[in-house]
Formats: structure tokens, C-alpha cells, sequence
């Protein structure tokens, strides 16, 4: 199961266990159970301090892990490879008695949390967000014993998938009932059982000092922007919904420079130990709401906190853009999906349909067409804008149909799941129905600004942060960088120069005005004198 590069690792985080361990194991008489068995027996093998049990369970094949003499309250339904691997590691070490670095005040609340919670998370192993899901749980069975977690491997428990209606994931269920669906962090699944979590989480950050920088993002813009800031010797504080941004939904990344082949989560992990070694002062889970000037520049957060800082830099980045037609919203999460990566799994031997012809549409159909039966591709234009290398592979597929002129007007489906799409024919104003049971919507970018609309910010028609050659917007001490602005290339690399162009722009600004503080220091002395 485990090669030796991976066992040499592994050996090595294995060290790190401070308590003995067993590992409980429902193998059965499947091909996939005696996997995991295999895998359990390997680790097991690796550590003096864990010792295998076999043992009947409710699911089979399952992985359970607890401290010796204890019941297991962290399982896996499956076999914990792919991008779940990192999910098993967490959960031995944990388990182990090994601390995890989240926030201590957010651990002590889920040690607090009254109540009795089981959690099952359906996953799919190629899912990039699926991993946050599952160890954000993993880790709060493993603090709270009133807390159980089970992982199920969607692909193995087709059954439980049917009978749950499960056409995309992470899909989260609590106690039997559907709890939550796509990405959540730690702060968010704790925020849901606790609903006084956000009054004092806000409470405690006006309580924070002003900032030199404040950056409004997660993504590479805004890890470039912390790094180089926070190199400048000032005080930087970051505040996003989630760490990462949009690369974390990113599988393959070929066009890092220096970088051959990379993935969105390796990269993001990467970016935010990069930062965190700066002394970055990171908020997660919390979305802006407005700025408002004053002595300082005022960030206002959904969650009624503010933050001042002395300037802002704006890299809010962008979200995948909708169809805005009839039956999408009902049907997504039945039918509808944006993550082929994620959710492509569920729709092995079937027909689906993917709406757009650019990079992320015939790269969506070229992944698909290795699980489904047949994708079309449709594309609005009468000509495809992807890379050329990318259609070619496209169109050497015998399950692949591009149909181009193609205008989606509506989802269809029988009110639980998606049965197909109606689209236009632009070249005979032809209406055409499609029958298929997935559509996987990749259409292009829409900015995050939103909540910029209506202040002193100008945006383009597009919604996009319009800004000068030093990143620089139309609010003095306010600049912006990535996706979200005017940049005509969204793009990993680009975001990245851009976010370290708007803090060397800030931190020029910042020697060129006065800090407020000191301005009320001198005045106050200049009243004693």
C-alpha cells in the first residue's frame, strides 16, 4: 500500500505520538477491506506505540482510532488515500496526544460544547475540500468525547449515497440529519453548534490595535501582500472567510513558475506556513462588510466586528460565475456542480453535460470523460477559447461532443435530482433538450465585491476594483491586488506580484502620512504644555 518514500515520512510523524494508540479494524471479506487491513498492518508496523485490533463493525471496510482502552470515536468508512492520506496522519497523532495548532481559544470551546454529536461526512478521495471537512471533525471527536466522526468513502457505500439523495460532497450529516454541504472550516462547524461563538469572537476583535496593514483575503494576493508587509517590519493582519481562497479548489497547477506540477492545497499550505512565519496576525472565517473612513481606515465584518488599520489592501479574488437560470439553484448539489474534481466520482457510467468552452470547461470534460459515460461540452461562442493542447486532447476522445453556439436556458429535473438542460441553438434560435445527469457549471469568474458596491471604491461595470499601476484604488491608504481588480490576467503568478505591489505601495503611503495614534499623542502634549 505504501511506498517507501511515504513510509520514510510517515515513520517520521509517527514519532510524534506521545501515548499509545490502537487501531480498530472491520475488514470483512472484501477486496477493499483486506486494503485496509493491509494499510492498518503497515502502519502498525511502523510505531511500537500503536498496536491493530480486527473487530466487526457497522460499516465495512472501517478504520477506527483511539487511545488504547478507549472506544473509537475518529473512523474511517474507507480507505484514507488520495488527498484524505493527510486526514489518517492528523488523526494518529492527534489520537497520540500530539496538540494541534488551531486557535487554543476555538479548542477550548469544542471541549466545552454541551451535548451529544455524531457526525458522518461522505467524501469522495478526489475531492480537494473534503479533507478540511473531515479533519476539522476528526479533530473535534478527538477533544470531545461526546463527539463521534465517521468518514465514508462515497465510492464504497454506494447504498447509504443513493438512499441520502448524495450528488455532491463534502456532504455532512449530524445525528442522522443533513448538517452541511462543500467547504467548512473548524470556526464555522463550531459556529453552527454554538450560537453564541460569533458575538464573542466579534466582541474580542474590536478589541484588537489598530493595524499598519490589514489585508482582505486569503488567496495568493493576499499571502504575497502579508509577506512582503509584515517583511517590512509593521504590524500586518490578514482577515479572510477562508485561507487560500479559490486555489484550495485547485487540483493540477502546471504554470508555477520554477514549479512543474503542483496541487491547490499543497500550495495553499505552503502559502500560509510562508506567512505565518512572519507573525501575520490571520482571521479567518470572517467576510467584509464595508469600510468607513476616520482617523483610521475601518473594516466592517458580517459578523458586526470592525478592525482599523492605518491601510487596507483589498484581495478578495473572485468565485465561479452561475448559469442564472431557471432550476440551478434547486438542483444544486442534486445535478448541478462546479467541482468536477469533487464531485465527478458520483457520476461514474453516466451521461453529463459541461457548460463552457474555455481552459476549465475542456479541462473539466478531459477529467470527466476517464469516470462518466459521455460529456458534452457546450459552449456559448461559436468557437472554443481553451489552449489548443487542451482541445486537441478533448477532441481525440470518443466520449467527448463539443456542440458550440450553445445558450443553457434552463436546469431541468424530476424536483430530486437534475434529468437534464434545455439550451438554444444560436445559429437557428432552435431550442434542444439534453438528457444528462450531471452539469458541471464552468463559466468563467465574477469578482468578490459585492460588498464594495455603493461606497467610495470604484468598480468597473464588471464589478471589478479598479486600480492603478501601483495597485492603488480610489480611497487614499486603500489599495487592491488579484482577481477582484482590473488585472487582465487572473492568474496564481500574476495575483502574487500584484499582492506584493500593493504592499510596497502601502507601506510607501505609510512613511509618506502620519499615524493617527501620534497625531492624537502630539496633540494631547501640545494641550498639557
Amino acid at each position: 500500500m505504501l511506498d517507501a518514500n511515504i513510509k520514510t515520512q510517515l515513520d517520521a510523524y509517527l514519532k510524534n505520538i506521545v501515548h499509545p494508540i490502537e487501531l480498530s479494524v472491520s475488514a470483512g471479506q472484501s477486496t477493499k477491506g483486506q486494503e485496509l487491513l493491509a494499510l492498518a498492518t503497515e502502519i502498525n508496523a511502523l510505531s511500537d506505540k500503536i498496536s491493530l485490533t480486527e473487530a466487526p463493525g457497522l460499516r465495512e471496510p472501517n478504520l477506527g482510532i483511539a487511545p488504547n482502552g478507549e472506544l473509537p470515536r475518529v473512523n474511517f468508512a474507507g480507505i484514507p488515500m488520495g488527498h484524505e492520506f493527510t486526514s489518517l496522519v492528523l488523526a494518529l497523532l492527534q489520537a497520540g496526544g500530539h496538540p494541534s495548532k488551531a486557535d487554543p481559544g476555538l479548542l477550548q470551546q469544542i471541549r466545552e460544547l454541551e451535548g451529544d454529536y455524531e457526525f458522518e461526512t461522505y467524501i469522495s478521495l478526489t475531492c480537494q475540500n473534503c479533507p478540511d471537512v473531515v479533519q476539522a471533525l476528526n479533530l473535534m471527536a478527538t477533544l470531545n468525547p461526546r463527539i463521534k466522526h465517521t468518514m465514508i468513502d462515497g465510492a464504497l457505500f454506494q447504498d447509504e449515497v443513493d438512499a441520502r439523495s448524495i450528488m455532491a460532497v463534502p456532504a455532512v450529516f449530524l445525528n442522522g440529519e443533513a448538517f452541511g454541504q462543500g467547504r467548512m472550516t473548524l470556526a464555522d462547524i463550531v459556529r453552527k453548534l454554538d450560537q453564541n461563538a460569533g458575538k464573542r469572537h466579534a466582541a474580542a476583535l474590536k478589541e484588537k490595535a489598530p493595524y499598519d496593514v490589514l489585508i482582505v483575503g486569503g488567496g495568493p494576493a493576499g499571502a504575497a501582500a502579508a509577506i512582503y508587509a509584515a517583511r517590512k517590519g509593521i504590524r500586518t493582519g490578514l482577515v479572510a472567510e477562508l485561507f487560500g481562497g479559490q486555489v484550495a479548489e485547485t487540483v493540477g497547477i502546471e504554470n508555477f513558475i520554477s514549479v512543474p506540477y503542483t496541487e491547490g492545497p499543497k500550495l495553499v499550505a505552503s502559502l500560509e506556513q510562508h506567512v505565518l512565519e512572519y507573525g501575520v496576525d490571520i482571521i479567518t472565517d470572517q467576510k467584509a462588510a464595508g469600510i468607513t473612513r476616520g482617523d483610521y481606515l475601518e473594516l466592517n465584518l458580517e459578523s458586526d466586528a470592525s478592525l482599523k488599520s492605518r491601510s487596507i489592501i483589498l484581495a478578495t479574488g473572485a468565485r465561479w460565475r452561475e448559469l442564472n437560470v431557471p432550476g440551478e439553484h434547486q438542483y444544486r448539489g442534486k445535478g448541478v456542480a462546479y467541482c468536477p474534481h469533487c464531485d465527478g466520482p458520483f457520476y461514474k457510467g453516466k451521461r453529463v453535460a459541461v457548460v463552457g468552452g474555455g481552459n476549465s470547461g475542456i479541462e473539466a470534460a478531459i477529467d470527466l470523460a476517464g469516470i462518466v459515460e459521455h460529456v458534452t461540452v457546450l459552449e456559448y461562442a461559436d468557437t472554443l477559447k481553451a489552449d489548443e493542447v487542451l482541445q486537441r486532447k478533448a477532441k481525440s476522445l470518443p466520449n467527448v461532443e463539443i456542440i458550440r453556439s450553445a445558450q443553457t436556458t434552463e436546469v431541468i429535473g424530476d424536483g430530486n435530482k437534475v434529468s437534464g438542460l434545455i439550451y438554444t441553438d444560436r445559429t437557428t434560435d432552435a431550442s434542444q433538450t439534453l438528457e444528462v445527469s450531471g452539469i458541471f457549471v464552468q463559466i468563467g469568474l465574477i469578482p468578490n465585491s459585492e460588498w464594495l458596491r455603493g461606497s467610495d471604491i470604484d468598480l468597473t461595470r464588471f464589478g471589478e476594483i479598479e486600480i492603478d499601476a501601483r495597485g492603488a484604488t480610489s480611497i487614499p491608504g486603500v489599495f487592491a491586488a488579484g482577481d477582484v481588480t482590473t488585472v487582465p490576467y487572473k492568474q496564481i503568478v500574476i495575483s502574487m506580484g500584484a499582492g506584493s505591489t500593493a504592499a510596497l505601495s502601502a507601506f510607501d503611503h505609510l512613511i509618506r502620512t502620519q499615524d493617527p495614534a501620534q497625531v492624537t499623542a502630539d496633540r494631547a502634549e501640545l494641550t498639557t504644555a
